[in-house]
């Protein structure tokens, strides 16, 4: 399906403008124009290069990270970190779109904390993010720029702990508070857009499941297991697509 700017634009547009509440559930996808790779591609995140013998999946597990501590913050700092990144005309289309009352929820399945950097507020990371990190014995906290300052395993100037990013790892339970959160703004949205991401991962996909409104959008440049309920599909660059939309207010 090839992408046709003018007749996707406007169809996205409509949708838009007839929604009431809109919901947003996005991936990687979303920030690749920002520079930060995605994570399933063929020039993803993993497959790139791991660490100490193992490929990147088992690294940003919670075994690793418990097993292998400083090659994993070597890793994770290499790999994981981008603190150049800017919000991209995705990220700002997005928050614009929550300023003017349109959005009601952003769900991501991204770390990266560009959402929060465009002014998201209303905003379900479902898998953490890289901009907070947490002291394991005193729960002190810490930012992305202590982290990127401190030594190969950062240990808290509180009481010497070891200071994890606040990134839900393989092997860890997803926050119930921010799934919660999330499942209950894509089941009472009346229009879901749901992009960058192929919906591949359990359980953050499975919230697409709750939707029950009346417009489905998937943005995405391969095919989703939803493009068969959506309304409109659109192939293009999630930052191109939602960077043509014209918001109230903006």
């Amino acid at each position: 399906m090839a992408y046709d700017a003018a007749a996707d634009t406007a169809a996205l547009q409509a949708l838009v403008d007839r929604s009431r509440r809109l919901a947003f559930f996005g991936g990687a996808g979303v920030s690749t124009e920002s520079g930060i790779p995605d994570f399933r591609s063929g020039a993803g995140l993993l497959a790139g290069e791991g660490a100490a013998g193992f490929p990147p999946e088992q690294v940003l597990s919670e075994a690793f990270f418990w097993r292998h501590t400083e090659a994993f913050f070597r890793w994770y700092r290499q790999h994981m970190l981008f603190p150049e990144a800017r919000p991209n005309a995705a990220h700002r289309t997005l928050a614009a779109l929550e300023r003017c009352g349109k959005l009601r929820g952003l769900v991501t399945q991204n770390v990266d904390g560009l959402h929060r950097l465009a002014g998201s507020r209303a905003l379900y990371e479902l898998h953490g993010t890289v901009m907070e990190n947490e002291c394991l014995e005193c729960g002190a906290e810490y930012g992305l720029s202590w982290l990127l300052a401190a030594e190969t395993v950062p240990r808290c100037p509180v009481c010497g702990g070891v200071v994890k990013p606040r990134v839900v790892l393989y092997g860890e339970p997803l926050n119930e508070y921010v799934m919660r959160g999330a499942a209950r703004e894509i089941a009472s949205c009346d229009t879901l857009v749901v992009a960058g991401t192929s919906l591949s991962v359990a359980p953050a996909a499975s919230l697409t499941d709750r939707f029950q409104g009346r417009a489905l959008v998937v943005i995405n440049r391969t095919p989703t297991p939803l493009d068969g309920r959506a309304t409109l599909v659109i192939r293009g660059d999630v930052a191109r697509v939602l960077g043509a939309l014209a918001v109230p207010g903006a």
